[in-house]
């Protein structure tokens, strides 16, 4: 797997499915069987609001921790909601098992300078890790925030109006994937800058020619790491600010 792709399939599962975070889980669909599985075998998992929140998840949710987030996806993860995994194979692709630490052993060029770090790379501090997209953004799962995959800013290139931010310690190029050039990915197309006087988002989106029903709303929301999208004021607001900074990001 190439940089490219690994970093598609992050933002792909970060941005267009229904995810939780749930220690252990590399993807699996949180079906009946699988929350009593999860809700047992690990100790987080078993604390009363952790087990609150994997128990009412809908059966079209997927469960990731950081770790594990990489892993299914080296491991073949594809959404399927019939397999048990969402479709990963346990340590395939000649992948082995590997924890939120250790990965570093399986990582070259291992550096605390973010000056010329590349898609794809991991991201890394202690007990934690995540994915760099490009941009001064970052795919990783975690309680925190949204709750599960989710894209952040990486705090040590910079913050970015409208994600949370997190400054990493290191980060390293995984084995398991192939880099290469990718300055021609990293550019981030923005809609166009709106310059009139509406405060409403239909309204502005209508005006540029943009599709501004609910499911598309909804959709740019979540590129730009707004989760959860319900169409609330406090969410809109954000929208029309980005928009009128001209940093609505469209991919």
């Amino acid at each position: 797997m190439n940089n490219k792709d690994f970093v598609d399939k992050a933002c792909n599962i970060a941005r267009n499915y229904k995810t939780l975070y749930v220690m252990g889980c590399f993807g699996a669909p949180l079906n009946a069987n699988n929350k009593k599985r999860y809700t047992t075998n690990h100790e987080y998992n078993k604390q009363a609001s952790r087990k609150k929140k994997i128990n009412n998840a809908s059966s079209d949710t997927f469960g990731f921790d950081c770790v594990c987030l990489i892993k299914g996806i080296l491991w073949g993860w594809k959404g399927s909601l019939t397999e048990t995994y969402g479709g990963a194979k346990y340590c395939s692709n000649n992948v082995p098992d590997m924890g939120s630490d250790a990965i570093l052993n399986y990582c070259t060029g291992v550096s605390s300078n973010f000056n010329n770090i590349q898609i794809g790379e991991i991201l890394h501090m202690s007990g934690h890790v995540g994915i760099y997209i490009g941009n001064g953004l970052a795919v990783e799962c975690t309680p925190k925030w949204a709750d599960g995959v989710q894209i952040t800013a990486v705090g040590n290139i910079g913050k970015k109006s409208g994600y949370n931010t997190r400054t990493w310690v290191n980060h390293g190029k995984l084995k398991y994937i192939t880099y290469t050039s990718t300055s021609a990915n990293n550019a981030t197309v923005y809609y166009p800058k709106y310059a009139g006087n509406s405060n409403s988002i239909v309204d502005i989106l209508k005006s540029l020619k943009i599709d501004s029903s609910f499911s598309n709303r909804k959709n740019i929301a979540k590129i730009n790491g707004i989760a959860n999208y319900l169409g609330t004021a406090t969410q809109n607001n954000k929208l029309v600010e980005l928009i009128k900074k001209g940093k609505l990001i469209k991919k």
